[in-house]
This record gives C-alpha cells, sequence and structure tokens, in this order.
C-alpha cells in the first residue's frame, strides 16, 4: 500500500512539473470542443400523434354475415411497414426534396438518412402512435411529419377494396366454373332419364328395398285372399246348413238343365278332345279346359239351387238368410278384391324380377350422376353466399366506420431546437479538456522522467545513497515560483469561467429532457 501511494505521489510530482503543457493541451481541447459545439446546425423535432380507433359498432351487427377484417392487425402491419422504400420515395416526392438531388448516389443517400430519421413509437395496447423526425429545417420536418402521417391513415383505410374485388373475381371465376359443370350434369341426367325411361328408380327406396317390399306385400295379399276365401267358405256352409232339405236332395249337375251353361260345357269338352289328339292330360290348355268344364259345373249346381229356392218365395224371404246373402255377397266381393289384389302384386314381382340384372346398374349410375350434380350444385350455392359475403366483407373493410383516426396532436415543431444538446457537449468538451491535460503532463513526465526522491534513485540504479543537498532558493526564485502558480491558477479559473459562459449559453437554448 505504501508503495503504490509512494508511486501515485511521484505521477502526482511528474504531473505538476509539467503543469504548462496540461493547461496548454487543456485550453487547446476546450477551444476546439467548443467551437465545434456550437458550429453544429441546430436540428428540430416534429412530431404527431394519432389515434385509431378500432372498435365499431358494425362488428357485432354484421358478425356471422361477413367476414370481419383484423383492424388492429392491419394497422399493426402498417406501422411497420410504414417506412418502407416506396413510402420513403414518396414523401421525398411530397415535400420536393427529390428535386434537390442529381445523381442516384445523392437519391440514395438521402433516402438512407430520411430512413434513419424518422421514427414511430406506440403504446401498443392503447392503438396511440406518435411520428417523430428531426431536421435543420423546421418546415421541413413538419412537413415530412405530415406526409407520413396521411400515409399512415390512407395506407391502413385503403389497398382493402382492391383485394376484396380480387376475392370476387375469383370467387365469380369459380361460379362460372361451376355452372359449366351444373350444365353438363343436368343434360347428362337428362339423358339418362331419356334413355332408361321406366327402369329409373323411384321414390321409396332402390331396387332390391322394393323388391323386398314388393314380396312382403304380395305375401301378406295372398294371406288376406286365405283368409278372405276361409271367410266365405264359411259363410257357404252356414248356409248350406240352413237347408238341410235341400243338401239331402240335391241334384248332380248332370240331371240340372241350364241350356247356357250346358252349350258353354259341350264347347270345352269339344275343344278338349280335339286338345287330346295332340297333347297329353298334363299339358296346361287340357288342365284349364278341365278346370273351366269344372268350373262351369259348379256354377250349374249354385243355380239349381237358386232356382229350388225361388220355388218357395217365403223362404227366399226369411232374415237369416237375406243376413247370410249380404255377408255372402261381401265375401265373395273381397275375395275378388283380394284376387285381384294378389294378381297385381304377383305381376309387380315378377317384373322386377325380370329386371333383377337391369335395374341395379340403372339404379348405380342414376346415383353416380345425381351425387354429382348434388356436390356440384352445393358448391355452387356456397359460392353464391361467398360472393354476397365477400362482397359485404370489402364494403365493410373499406368504410371509414369500421376503422377511425383522431390526430391527438397536428404535426408540430417547438421553437427551441432539439438538437444538439449544447449544455451535455460542453460539459463533456470541459471534462475532456481536464483529462487531455493531465494525460499530457503525465505522458512529458514518462518521457522525460526525474528522481523525485532518494529511494527512487536507489531502487532505480541500484547504488546506495549516501546523502541529499536540498535546494536552496533566492528570494527572487521564490517570488517567480509564486506569479508560476498564480498564472497556473488564473489560467485555470479562465478556463472555468469560459466553460461557465458557454454553459451559461447553453442553458438559454437547452432542449426539453
Amino acid at each position: 500500500m505504501q508503495e503504490l501511494m509512494a508511486q501515485l505521489l511521484s505521477h502526482v510530482k511528474g504531473i505538476w512539473k509539467y503543469r504548462w503543457y496540461a493547461v496548454i493541451a487543456a485550453w487547446v481541447v476546450a477551444l476546439a470542443g467548443w467551437i465545434t459545439v456550437y458550429k453544429l446546425p441546430d436540428r428540430y423535432e416534429a412530431t404527431a400523434r394519432v389515434y385509431v380507433d378500432t372498435e365499431s359498432i358494425l362488428k357485432p351487427l354484421l358478425s356471422g354475415m361477413t367476414t370481419s377484417p383484423n383492424m388492429e392487425q392491419q394497422v399493426s402491419i402498417m406501422s411497420r411497414t410504414l417506412f418502407s422504400r416506396p413510402n420513403v420515395e414518396r414523401v421525398l416526392r411530397m415535400v420536393d426534396l427529390d428535386i434537390k438531388t442529381s445523381t442516384a448516389k445523392d437519391r440514395e443517400q438521402q433516402i438512407k438518412e430520411l430512413m434513419d430519421e424518422i421514427k414511430i413509437g406506440t403504446t401498443g395496447r392503447d392503438n396511440l402512435y406518435t411520428i417523430l423526425y428531426s431536421h435543420e429545417n423546421p418546415k421541413l420536418a413538419k412537413d415530412v411529419v405530415q406526409s407520413f402521417l396521411t400515409i399512415f391513415v390512407e395506407g391502413s383505410l385503403g389497398d382493402k377494396k382492391q383485394g376484396s374485388a380480387s376475392a370476387v373475381h375469383f370467387i365469380e371465376q369459380q361460379i362460372k366454373a361451376y355452372e359449366e359443370k351444373l350444365v353438363l350434369a343436368e343434360n347428362a341426367l337428362k339423358e339418362f332419364k331419356r334413355k332408361n325411361i321406366g327402369l329409373l328408380p323411384r321414390e321409396g327406396g332402390d331396387y332390391f328395398a322394393k323388391l323386398t317390399t314388393t314380396s312382403e306385400s304380395l305375401h301378406q295379399a295372398q294371406l288376406e285372399l286365405r283368409e278372405a276365401e276361409n271367410a266365405r267358405n264359411s259363410i257357404k256352409k252356414q248356409m248350406t246348413d240352413e237347408e238341410p232339405d235341400q243338401k239331402a236332395g240335391q241334384p248332380l249337375a248332370a240331371e240340372v238343365s241350364n241350356p247356357e251353361i250346358d252349350g258353354r260345357i259341350n264347347d270345352l269338352n269339344k275343344n278338349l278332345d280335339a286338345l287330346r289328339l295332340n297333347f297329353t292330360e298334363r299339358h296346361p290348355d287340357i288342365v284349364a279346359a278341365k278346370r273351366l268344364i269344372a268350373q262351369l259345373e259348379e256354377r250349374k249346381k249354385e243355380e239349381a239351387k237358386l232356382s229350388k229356392r225361388s220355388a218357395d218365395p217365403g223362404k227366399n224371404y226369411s232374415p237369416m238368410l237375406q243376413q247370410i246373402n249380404v255377408a255372402l255377397m261381401e265375401a265373395e266381393a273381397r275375395v275378388a278384391s283380394m284376387k285381384a289384389r294378389v294378381a297385381e302384386y304377383s305381376a309387380r314381382y315378377n317384373q322386377l324380377k325380370a329386371q333383377i340384372n337391369a335395374i341395379p346398374q340403372v339404379e348405380a349410375e342414376f346415383t353416380q350422376l345425381n351425387r354429382d350434380y348434388e356436390v356440384n350444385k352445393g358448391n355452387y350455392e356456397k359460392l353464391l353466399e361467398r360472393r354476397e359475403s365477400a362482397k359485404m366483407s370489402g364494403e365493410m373493410a373499406t368504410t371509414t366506420e369500421l376503422l377511425t383516426f383522431k390526430i391527438i396532436d397536428p404535426p408540430m415543431v417547438p421553437q427551441i431546437p432539439t438538437a444538439p444538446n449544447r449544455f451535455r457537449l460542453v460539459s463533456l468538451v470541459f471534462l475532456g479538456a481536464l483529462l487531455a491535460g493531465i494525460g499530457t503532463a503525465l505522458l512529458m513526465s514518462l518521457i522525460r522522467p526525474t528522481f523525485q526522491s532518494q529511494g527512487t534513485l536507489r531502487e532505480i540504479t541500484g547504488f546506495p545513497v549516501l546523502g541529499t543537498v536540498s535546494m536552496i532558493w533566492t528570494h527572487q526564485e521564490i517570488i517567480k515560483r509564486k506569479k508560476g502558480v498564480y498564472a497556473f491558477g488564473l489560467s485555470l479559473l479562465f478556463l472555468l469561467g469560459l466553460y461557465g459562459a458557454f454553459l451559461a449559453k447553453a442553458l438559454k437554448n437547452m432542449p426539453p429532457f
């Protein structure tokens, strides 16, 4: 610690020895620095603040009908791209700075300087933006800020209609394409229906569903027919029980005379004889003829019964018999109706079975055509809805009610220049001058060193020091030394006074912190 203090004291003595070098260096640095500071041109900072209101009553009113643009994102992107090269070149034209450049290099330098100087600040959450620009010419600074403010407002509201128009144009192209597809699909369906008329599926299911339904209906009709025949036979049996005397004395079909039926039976017998000459007894025509002859003979017996009943008028007018006759007629009518239904379902079932290979293929092709048509139709209708939504969204995006700009502070320039901060610069120059003076004196003491004590001499030379001889100052030397000290102090006081003068002048035009 003592060695360090001794070394420090030695440097201080060396600096004191070359103090006039320090004064000269300090004065040179101070004067040069202060003159340079006051030669710096004044710069005026123009500012403007704008508030962007992105909340609008149109958003909740048109929710679900249109696609609401993200206005916060659009404004944020515009604020980050405000100082792009095209915008800077536009501002140069707006404030007539481009006419001052004659070469491409000067123009590039001008663009670079403007891009470096212009700034935008935002609070983010509050959508409050501040545009700042400083220049030697206050009017030019104000015009530049005003130009960027105009571009910021126009850029946030503009270019949206063009984007929505492009979207509408694209959708309309798709609509035309789907219209052509729909026309082709409709023509294909029309031609397919024309070629396959009678084989197309109708409402109620496909071919196999119809076949199953028809088969079930046929079985149900056959069951109901059997039930109706049983009911009719039961009525007939009841009628027979009511006439025992007739049943006992019932004549044979051959004993009953009925010219009309007999003539038909004779004709059928002759036809049957002719058929037997060519076919066997199992031939369908011979079987049908036998069945028809049996039916005619049965009918002949029934008519014989009725003729006998008519012989007893009182019996025919019996209430019980009349009720049975009415029930029998209803049963016969039901049986005839069920037979017609069974015949109809049988015909349908046989027709469907005959078309077992053709109809499924037709149905599959028809289903495919319908599916393609429905898909194209659905897409076409959706595109129509999207087109109207895109038009409404475009109008909504370009309306001024959706995005409102409020100029909080119009572009303005303060009367006092904002730069340079001469108060700070003058102080820095004064501090630098003091350091330069001390450094110069220290450097001179290192270049031309002297021994300040016998200990230093002994350490450096390595020889023992036997003693020292003190300096005896004369009266004139003492006065001279005092004058030197006074002069040194006055030079420092003058330097400090000059610093105070520059500082006072800087305080008058000191920019706000």
